[in-house]
């Protein structure tokens, strides 16, 4: 069995994989770290583990220490110019996220025509990856839950909005919502442009906000949980 991580800004990513398929998945909070002990217990005996990390050094350092109990020693991705059938057109290839990098590795394997790759956690990444396996480039914003945060936290008399999309929303918290929806959407659109005329294009969306933009995008859409943890299986299988 192999244990693969995704450390992301608020939750650790799991999976455990026989090289088959997926054994079991699932999240545990960065704050509570120490939960994945529980998961390590019960998963019997693990041959090795491989994470993309964007948590930084303090959390890597803190799931060394749990895996170390049962000599384990985690490898981590770094990023490379091209690899797993995925070429990087970042001007610094090695700058670009792990998680990002891993995610192209996974919708290629799993999709190989274009693809326009939204990951909706914290932060919303839409990347490009073109018919050839290019990555092309892509773009970042604050997640939906951030944007919402954001109103509250630097606006006078804006709330935390638990309202509900709306096409002409009449109250705050619907407006708010559907405001940070529609800001999701649209970037999201604009970048399928970029991919809408290759053979067989479509969006691969995964993420925590998948659920809400899912039903409101209107392009061509497949949801894949934890396509991170695709690629990483996928980097694995090769390594």
């Amino acid at each position: 069995m192999d244990l693969l991580l995704d450390a992301g800004n608020t939750r650790l990513k799991w999976g455990l994989h026989d090289g088959a398929g997926w054994r079991g998945q699932g999240a545990v909070a960065l704050g509570a770290l120490d939960e994945l002990a529980g998961v390590l217990e019960a998963a019997g005996p693990i041959r090795r583990v491989l994470g993309a990390n964007v948590a930084g050094a303090e959390v890597a350092a803190r799931l060394a220490g749990l895996l170390a109990g049962r000599a384990l020693t985690p490898l981590w991705i770094a990023p490379t110019a091209s690899a797993f059938g995925v070429h990087n057109r970042y001007v610094d290839p090695a700058r670009l996220g792990a998680d990002r990098w891993a995610a192209l590795v996974g919708a290629r394997a799993l999709h190989g025509a274009a693809a326009l790759v939204v990951t909706s956690g914290t932060a919303t990444t839409a990347d490009v990856l073109d018919g050839e396996g290019v990555f092309q480039g892509g773009v970042i914003l604050p997640g939906l839950d951030l944007m919402r945060s954001s109103l509250a936290r630097d606006t006078a008399q804006l709330p935390f909005a638990d309202g509900r999309f709306e096409p002409l929303p009449r109250r705050t918290a619907d407006a708010i919502v559907s405001g940070c929806l529609h800001a999701q959407l649209g970037a999201i659109e604009r970048m399928f442009r970029l991919v809408a005329s290759q053979p067989g294009a479509v969006c691969l969306l995964n993420g925590g906000a998948a659920v809400s933009l899912a039903p409101l995008l209107e392009i061509p859409l497949r949801r894949v949980d934890n396509l991170v943890l695709e690629g990483l299986a996928c980097m694995l299988a090769e390594l």
